[in-house]
């Protein structure tokens, strides 16, 4: 009875966010111990394919591997898009959670958190991955869901509450009400979607192909939600050039990326209020006093809380911790009994 006991409690169950951009893994009794990105590059030799690099290693790699090495991003759009690197990036993030595989009592149980609009095909590709990356049991949250018990807001009453989670691949707006989704909208924009219209602004008005790391780095540099009313910061960008073929720098005002990020976050702001309009009366009264709570990556970006506040005329904050809110709160369900109800076991 106490050899079990012992041995359940050094099972070390967790919880993983995995998201198109970062993967964050909460271990049972340890909090968070993983944040990296989901990338994974694979090596080719002699027909044979090989993982040589995980999360941060790996994501130092994109756009400069040689032939025969491939930076692949497994996630596109909040889901899996190649369930082969998935399952060997999974398996990889378990083991290091662990401290390496010698260290894992047994196969642990693992809550994954899904976007809301995920299908059924998508979720069943997400188990498989996970099962076959070592996982005994495992169990899917929504999003929104694990967000909101992250930010700390009231899931489990009868009082409504709305998030807005903006990751890299996916924005989920919902309203929470006694462990449920009152209404829930998952729109496949995100922090992606803004680094490609970067890259597509710097290429159409300078003519200057830049990277996705490059364009990311720009957003979390100098982006904002709002155009400012002088240009505000300026940033030194390197990248080709289009017509000469050659390496070249070019300075880039904030007014610029403002405007080059201006329709992902229309696309943001839309999804709030069409949730707004779809949210019962009750509910909607609830939030009016309780206001807006952002969490995710993108809740990161400059202003993007005053052009919400603005459209909806509702006060908004951005959750402690936003970037882990999502693994926080699937680990809290993983853990506190009063939030088991919110897991799906498939």
């Amino acid at each position: 009875m106490l050899f079990s006991r012992f041995f359940r409690f050094a099972s070390h169950d967790m919880a993983i966010d995995l998201g198109t951009a970062n993967t964050v893994v909460y271990l049972s009794g340890s909090g968070i111990v993983l944040n990296e990105p989901s990338v994974v590059a694979i090596e080719t030799r002699n027909g044979v394919k090989r993982v040589k690099a995980v999360g941060s290693d790996a994501k130092l790699m994109m756009g400069k591997t040689p032939d025969n090495i491939q930076a692949i991003r497994p996630l596109r759009d909040g889901v899996i898009a190649d369930i082969d690197v998935a399952e060997q990036m999974i398996k990889h993030f378990i083991t290091k959670a662990h401290g390496g595989s010698s260290r894992m009592p047994r196969r642990p149980e693992i809550v994954i958190c899904v976007p809301s609009g995920s299908t059924k095909v998508e979720r069943r590709a997400i188990r498989d991955a996970a099962s076959n990356a070592g996982a005994s049991r495992v169990y899917l949250i929504e999003e929104p869901m694990a967000a909101a018990i992250g930010a700390g807001l009231p899931v489990t009453e009868p009082i409504g509450a709305m998030v807005v989670d903006i990751g890299g691949g996916t924005t989920e707006v919902a309203v929470l009400s006694l462990r449920g989704l009152a209404y829930s909208n998952s729109v496949r924009v995100g922090g992606d979607k803004m680094d490609e219209a970067i890259s597509s602004y710097i290429r159409r008005k300078h003519n200057l192909m830049i990277g996705e790391a490059t364009a990311e780095r720009i957003k979390h540099s100098i982006g904002s939600a709002i155009i400012p009313a002088k240009d505000g910061p300026v940033l030194r960008v390197k990248g080709r050039d289009l017509v000469a073929g050659v390496p070249k720098e070019i300075a880039i005002t904030q007014t610029e990326i403002a405007e080059a990020i201006t329709e992902p976050v229309s696309q943001i702001v839309q999804a709030v209020r069409m949730a707004l309009e779809y949210t019962p009366p009750e509910l909607a009264a609830d939030i009016v006093d309780q206001g807006i709570v952002m969490t995710g990556g993108g809740a990161l970006l400059d202003r993007i809380d005053q052009v919400l506040g603005q459209a909806t005329g509702l006060p908004v904050s951005i959750a402690d911790n936003a970037l882990i809110c999502v693994a926080m709160g699937a680990g809290m369900a993983l853990e506190d009994p009063q939030y088991r109800g919110v897991l799906t076991q498939v």
